[in-house]
């Protein structure tokens, strides 16, 4: 009878790990989706401007699995470091989307600007997409 017994917990231990590993839904860690707004006056793709030339970009971040938490856009001078023009922690509604106009002025002289957009969500997935801004 003990035998029996023992067996039973032992396939009754069994079968509730099973269904607990079964039934655990895993974390695909997909990142955040950003677009880039490409309607008239959006910059959306690399291109050649002048000196001090207005640009505007426009970004659509949306939620793909966990809640955005952060957005940042920095700019790198002719392949320098990064330097953050603006930065956010996102909260309240916008943490499942938002869109955002980033307007911007081109520099005083020759040189390249690379523009990279990052969002972040809850679970650190990160999402970057960069456009490059050749200055003559």
């Amino acid at each position: 009878m003990n035998t029996v017994k023992v067996k039973l917990t032992v396939l009754s231990l069994l079968l509730l790990t099973s269904v607990t590993l079964f039934s655990c839904k895993k974390d695909e860690h997909v990142p955040p989706e950003l677009t880039f707004k490409n309607a008239a006056g959006y910059t959306s793709a690399d291109a050649t401007a002048g000196t001090t030339a207005p640009i505007l970009f426009g970004v659509d971040v949306t939620k793909t699995e966990d809640e955005l938490s952060t957005f940042d856009v920095s700019v790198s001078i002719d392949g320098g470091t990064p330097q953050s023009i603006l930065s956010e922690a996102i909260t309240g509604s916008e943490e499942d989307g938002f869109s955002r106009d980033i307007p911007v002025t081109t520099g005083t002289v020759a040189e390249t600007e690379k523009y990279t957009f990052t969002v972040s969500d809850r679970d650190g997935n990160i999402t970057q997409e960069s456009i490059t801004i050749t200055v003559q």
